[in-house]
């Protein structure tokens, strides 16, 4: 059980928050506190477990506020906690929107003593989504946010109900395999080879904020694979290493593979990535994207470094 071991406020910036045992939380953070305002890091949270291992490796014990952090809960290894996911504090509710900070020295006797704040590096931002009112003692609801994924799948055929679509839904085992313990929406559309389809569908999705956007198809050189180019010309940013390490690791024993034109980019904050169309390489493709798109992720939020 996730509980509220500690609430502290302070009336100035740059100084430790002292201790009180309620706190009403309005819509720009808790009343009072110096933090409060029309910004990003209206609360900010911190783990008690956070804080007993810090004071084990430093041997310094510490006080209710000295991290300059708003809430203390205990019960949740934070560390799984990502941007995006909310908690509801007794009839209030939180949305992180950042992770850790820039280091910074203010006045702050255990940050003068052993020249360290976890807060830097372990410390929840919040926004209110919310209003309410908290006590010490209060339960803590952890809501992770679903991530969302929209897969394409382009091909005459498939639109026209000729074959089966086989490598949408192999993209789509293979996000719900990754991301097991956070059940994510995935939708899949399939559509023929047509550039104005694809594009109405890159502009709805990246619209409506999806974390990433997977097509399947398009991806060679016949006359009416388009898929590269309009994606490419779709999107601000390119990221070449992907593509090209999966084709120089599968070119080595099937040459074939290195005819592929697939591409990943980025579009706002949405990351956009264009697989071949077998069964066969969506497999290969998902092996290769899976181990760096968390990293992506975080890195597209400000939190990678």
């Amino acid at each position: 059980m996730i509980t509220i071991k500690q609430i502290n406020i302070s009336t100035e910036r740059g100084t430790a928050k002292f201790p009180v045992d309620s706190a009403e939380i309005t819509e720009l953070g808790i009343l009072g506190d110096a933090h409060s305002g029309d910004w990003h890091r209206q609360i900010t949270i911190l783990a008690e477990e956070s804080v007993i291992k810090f004071e084990k490796e430093t041997g310094r014990k510490t006080k209710s506020g000295e991290f300059a952090t708003n809430i203390m809960i205990s019960g949740l290894d934070t560390s799984k906690v990502k941007l995006g996911d909310r908690f509801i504090l007794n009839d209030a509710e939180v949305e992180i929107t950042q992770i850790g900070k820039e280091p910074h020295f203010y006045d702050s006797p255990v940050l003068k003593d052993t020249g360290r704040n976890i807060m830097f590096d372990e410390g929840l931002f919040a926004k209110v989504l919310k209003p309410g009112t908290i006590k010490i003692g209060d339960k803590v609801e952890y809501i992770k946010r679903p991530l969302r994924f929209s897969i394409i799948t382009l091909s005459d055929s498939v639109s026209k109900g000729i074959y089966e679509d086989r490598s949408g839904p192999k993209i789509k085992e293979r996000l719900e395999e990754h991301y097991s313990d956070n059940k994510a929406n995935i939708s899949i559309d399939v559509i023929p080879d047509e550039k104005d389809q694809l594009e109405i569908l890159l502009k709805k999705y990246t619209n409506e904020k999806v974390d990433a956007i997977f097509s399947t198809g398009g991806t060679g050189v016949g006359p009416r694979d388009i898929t590269p180019e309009v994606v490419s010309e779709f999107a601000d940013k390119l990221i070449p290493g992907i593509m090209d390490h999966i084709r120089i690791k599968y070119g080595q024993t099937i040459p074939n593979a290195l005819l592929s034109r697939s591409i990943a980019a980025v579009k706002d904050k949405t990351l956009i990535y264009t697989l071949p169309g077998s069964v066969k390489a969506v497999t290969e493709y998902m092996d290769e994207i899976l181990k760096t798109i968390d990293h992506l992720f975080k890195m597209l939020s400000g939190e990678g470094h």
